[in-house]
């Protein structure tokens, strides 16, 4: 698997406005855009830096994997994602090292990545997404 840059840090909010205030207002982050996300049910606000971005997400559904986050661990870091050069590859290599994925293939993410989870119990304790920009 080939790792190009870390693609984005996503970070979970209960109120998007809110999270602005930090991330444009005081760091000064480029607001890029908002997208829904309907196959996980979440709004992500996308900040651009440099070479890589922050997403702040919020639940679209009470039943979102971010709303349960939510609930457990309140607002903060989510995961880290890497943008990688071949999913499927990935994917297959990850299977034959025994790594815990989330999910049998990737899904579409934000901005038409493909995208595909890492569990917690295989990565130290860090949710890890992988994406391939299509």
């Amino acid at each position: 698997m080939k790792i190009l840059s870390i693609e984005h840090i996503a970070i979970a909010v209960e109120s998007l406005k809110k999270g602005s205030n930090f991330w444009k207002d005081i760091m000064g982050l480029e607001f890029k855009k908002q997208e829904e996300i309907p196959n996980q049910g979440v709004i992500a606000d996308i900040y651009k830096i440099k070479n890589s971005r922050i997403e702040l997400i919020k639940e679209k559904s009470p039943n979102s994997p971010i709303s349960k986050f939510l609930k457990k661990n309140g607002p903060g870091l989510h995961h880290v994602c890497f943008e990688i050069e071949d999913i499927e590859e990935a994917i297959l290599e990850l299977k034959s090292k025994n790594i815990n994925i989330i999910g049998s293939s990737y899904n579409i993410g934000a901005e038409g990545y493909k995208i595909i989870f890492l569990h917690p119990s295989s990565t130290g304790g860090v949710l890890v997404e992988l994406a391939q920009k299509v």
